[in-house]
């Protein structure tokens, strides 16, 4: 079996970690006004250099930041795009437990202008996180261009300045390049696009949700994979670019349940990414059947460890389901991940800073042995 020396890795992680006590502590002091901006980028330089250690210590190939600095995965970069106004459309969203359902009314958008980049986002903190890495290969998450439509659909862009939505999508699609474009100007070789609209389009709730505001449920898929080819349409050849997808992730809760199989086809074999990150930590994300759309060079990232929980799951079980997953594609093909960011807000999941790092070291521990 071949070592892997390019992203995505054998063992690899999606992206987002825990936020310690001293950032949690630092960030309500800021919230407060007893802390300014510059000490609380103090703290988090510090958390994201411990971060770093840590995944480099326990033999990960790859480093993020861990999403320190964000308050949300994606809505921290969406309102930076130009044209994008934060509002409060008190739609709320649904997360679901074990235990119950938890309802989050988070922030939303409107484009009320033209959708340009401005600057280069989060280029400020890629800098950071290249520069405290020493042997991993740094990665830069940011929300997949489709989450700037799904939650609102066309009643969030201003009619008046987007009456016809191919000009919308073309805008959406030139912003994002722009992106890939800074990012790879900045040293980045590997990004992430997370994108949970994919993974929810095969809930029949969801495309239910699509219907009523007034979207093409059976369809959405395949306009977002357009979108997202031309944001990547001048990806350099070596910049490796992954999505990831999901079906929610908010203190150990999700949004939607289903296979891969509504979206897979036309996913596995007409996205032009690199790698496909997958949420595969328990029945609600369906069987290994859809990979079998999964096209020669491309390459899958099972998300078999849930970060749902700290109960640590036991290589043999891991080693089965791989095994499981080599017969819809090759084993080379494939490789392994916690099944999603361990704190996708700045609340976390529900589980402990040493919990998760004995996930990040099974994830390792497994791959070797099943990779070598």
């Amino acid at each position: 079996m071949t070592a892997r020396t390019r992203p995505p890795f054998r063992a690899d992680h999606v992206g987002s970690l825990l936020r310690s006590k001293e950032v949690l502590q630092a960030r309500e002091d800021h919230k407060q006004g007893k802390l300014d901006a510059a000490a609380l980028r103090k703290v988090e330089d510090q958390a994201i250099r411990d971060a770093v250690k840590m995944q480099e210590d326990i033999g990960l190939q790859v480093a993020t930041d861990g999403e320190i600095r964000r308050g949300s995965w994606h809505m921290d970069f969406l309102y930076q795009v130009g044209g994008v106004t934060k509002v409060q459309d008190n739609l709320k969203v649904q997360f679901k437990n074990a235990q119950g359902v938890i309802e989050f009314t988070p922030a939303a958008l409107k484009v009320t202008g033209k959708l340009k980049l401005e600057k280069t986002i989060f280029g400020e903190e890629f800098k950071f996180l290249k520069s405290a890495t020493t042997k991993a290969t740094p990665k830069l998450t940011i929300p997949s261009p489709s989450m700037m439509h799904y939650r609102g659909g066309r009643a969030a862009i201003d009619a008046t300045i987007y009456p016809q939505m191919e000009a919308f999508w073309t805008d959406l699609s030139k912003a994002y390049a722009d992106e890939v474009e800074g990012l790879y100007k900045l040293g980045c070789t590997y990004l992430q696009m997370d994108d949970t609209s994919l993974a929810y389009l095969n809930d029949p709730t969801q495309r239910e949700h699509i219907k009523q505001l007034g979207g093409d449920a059976e369809h959405q898929h395949k306009i977002y994979i357009k979108l997202i080819n031309g944001a990547l349409a001048k990806k350099p050849a070596d910049m490796t670019v992954c999505t990831h997808m999901c079906r929610g992730n908010f203190r150990s809760s999700w949004v939607a349940e289903g296979g891969y199989d509504f979206v897979a086809e036309a996913l596995f074999s007409q996205l032009k990414v690199d790698g496909f990150f997958l949420e595969y930590d328990d029945a609600r994300s369906g069987g290994f059947e859809p990979l079998r759309f999964v096209p020669k060079g491309k390459m899958v990232i099972l998300g078999l460890v849930t970060t749902k929980k700290g109960a640590l799951e036991k290589k043999d079980d891991l080693k089965r389901r791989i095994d499981q997953a080599a017969k819809f594609v090759p084993l080379d093909q494939l490789c392994l991940s916690p099944q999603c960011g361990f704190s996708s807000t700045v609340d976390g999941n529900a589980l402990s800073l040493d919990e998760q790092i004995a996930k990040l070291r099974l994830v390792v521990e497994t791959a070797r042995e099943v990779w070598g």
